[in-house]
């Protein structure tokens, strides 16, 4: 079984290590005894260390899961060349990836959240040698998309990777205009989650704009209600955010 060494256990980490448990050894490195100590009792199948002064990781595939403010500070624990550099930080160019810590070859990733349930949809971008190999780990724990640029990584990061907030917000919404119509909040989380969930198939097999014709018949509800989404600027609300997003990662690369 090939074994993956996680740098950092964050939320971003451990929604992969669930999604990836049984397909691969799994070797976590962390700086705080106590977290890495939390995650060890949650997911027992792991092995981890914690992160002193030094860590050698020659020959290792790393999946490196740090916040992109704390690379300059783990670079300079690390000693050894990897084998692979899977990077999950949003924004961080493979030129500064390779700057910082050393390995054979680097791909850049962006999944998200929903990989602890087999769902995320992560991009991927880097050297082609390692394509083959990315796609089959990150298929691990969800839908897979190669992009052969940097630029559109950072586009799709702002969309599938920051996506799960701003669907949240969706959902959030959606739950709370129907408990201010007097519906219980029980009741409408679970006809949200129930929305949602069979969303996903009809997206899987409609073009949007189809899926909102097909729905919306002359003078009814959902024309009603969606005049008043337009008139509140959700398209254009939706857009700024992937816009914001996207310059966010773009800045991120930068520093």
């Amino acid at each position: 079984m090939e074994k993956l060494t996680f740098i950092g256990n964050g939320n971003m980490a451990k929604a992969i290590i669930k999604g990836l448990i049984g397909k691969y050894e799994i070797e976590v490195l962390g700086r705080n005894s106590k977290s890495l100590e939390a995650l060890k009792e949650e997911i027992q199948q792991i092995q981890i260390a914690q992160i002193n002064e030094q860590v050698d990781i020659t020959d290792k595939n790393i999946i490196l899961c740090i916040k992109p403010n704390s690379l300059d500070d783990l670079s300079s624990k690390i000693n050894g060349t990897a084998s692979s550099l899977y990077s999950v930080l949003a924004g961080v160019k493979l030129e500064t990836l390779k700057e910082k810590i050393s390995a054979k070859n680097y791909i850049r990733t962006m999944p998200n959240i929903a990989a602890s349930f087999q769902k995320s949809m992560t991009t991927l971008t880097g050297d082609e040698i390692l394509k083959s190999n990315a796609m089959k780990i990150c298929g691990g724990f969800g839908s897979t998309l190669w992009v052969k640029s940097e630029k559109e990584l950072d586009i799709a990061t702002a969309v599938a990777g920051s996506g799960p907030a701003f669907l949240a917000l969706i959902a959030e919404s959606l739950s709370d205009g129907a408990v201010n119509n007097g519906l219980s909040r029980n009741d409408a989380n679970i006809l949200v989650q129930g929305l949602f969930d069979g969303f996903a198939s009809l997206l899987k097999n409609n073009n949007p704009s189809k899926i909102k014709d097909a729905v919306m018949s002359p003078g009814g509800t959902t024309a009603s209600g969606y005049a008043s989404m337009e008139k509140n600027g959700v398209r254009n609300g939706m857009i700024q955010a992937i816009d914001s997003a996207y310059n966010k990662a773009c800045e991120l690369g930068k520093k």
